[in-house]
């Protein structure tokens, strides 16, 4: 476990592309766990540790996961999150093919397939369908692959797969969405890199930047852009 911000009121970490935020039926530790047990062990704290789970990322991505440390802080980060422009992310996605542009805007409707744990991008609205934006910078280039940079702007079940995946940009690792192979660690390279946000209850402005996984592949690309 990286921690990576921590105040009275919230905690960041950076999550490896192995761990689960909350637990699901593999039975595996996830992340909420493993924060209680550090908090409960640094301030002492006597019986249940607080902490609320803000927002989640898919098992094998890596990055920025934001804790609520208070009842406070979690009920304005819920609303936060529901609202548009109040909580900014940032992402890195290394992927096989460069985008015919190198930025614009993806727009696209996603359908969920539950039983595959899926969601499948069409640019035409289908039943049950939900609205998918996000916008993307091409940021650098090695000889096999491309470091793209996005901005999420909706927030559906695997938007960033789905979306690259259906203009031909597939994610490293990622088979689910068509890549051929999978990583050694079993995660993919995509990285929530940043998270910015007015403070819940201080009002400060909040930047959290999680370091690239130790990859030589991310490394290579975290030296290029330098930033």
């Amino acid at each position: 476990m990286q921690l990576i911000y921590e105040d009275n009121h919230i905690i960041a970490i950076n999550k490896t592309g192995n761990e689960l935020v909350q637990g699901d039926k593999t039975g595996d530790t996830p992340l909420s766990v493993e924060v209680k047990a550090y908090i409960k062990s640094k301030y002492n704290k006597p019986g249940e540790v607080y902490l609320g789970v803000t927002h989640r990322l898919d098992r094998p991505t890596s990055g920025v996961v934001l804790f609520a440390r208070t009842s406070k802080a979690l009920t304005r980060l819920n609303k936060m999150f529901k609202e548009k422009d109040a909580i900014k992310k940032t992402y890195w996605a290394v992927v096989d093919q460069k985008p015919e542009k190198t930025e614009g805007t993806l727009h696209h409707w996603l359908v969920r397939n539950t039983q595959q744990n899926k969601s499948y991008a069409s640019s035409d609205e289908k039943p049950n369908s939900q609205e998918a934006w996000l916008s993307y910078q091409l940021l650098a280039s090695s000889d096999k692959y491309h470091l793209l940079e996005i901005d999420l702007l909706t927030g559906r079940h695997h938007q960033i797969r789905a979306q690259l995946a259906a203009i031909g940009c597939k994610i490293k690792g990622d088979m689910k969405y068509g890549f051929p192979r999978s990583n050694p660690d079993g995660g993919i390279h995509l990285h929530a890199r940043k998270i910015e946000f007015i403070h819940p209850v201080s009002k400060e402005q909040i930047a959290i930047t999680a370091p690239v996984p130790d990859d030589a592949l991310w490394k290579f690309f975290e030296n290029s852009v330098g930033k």
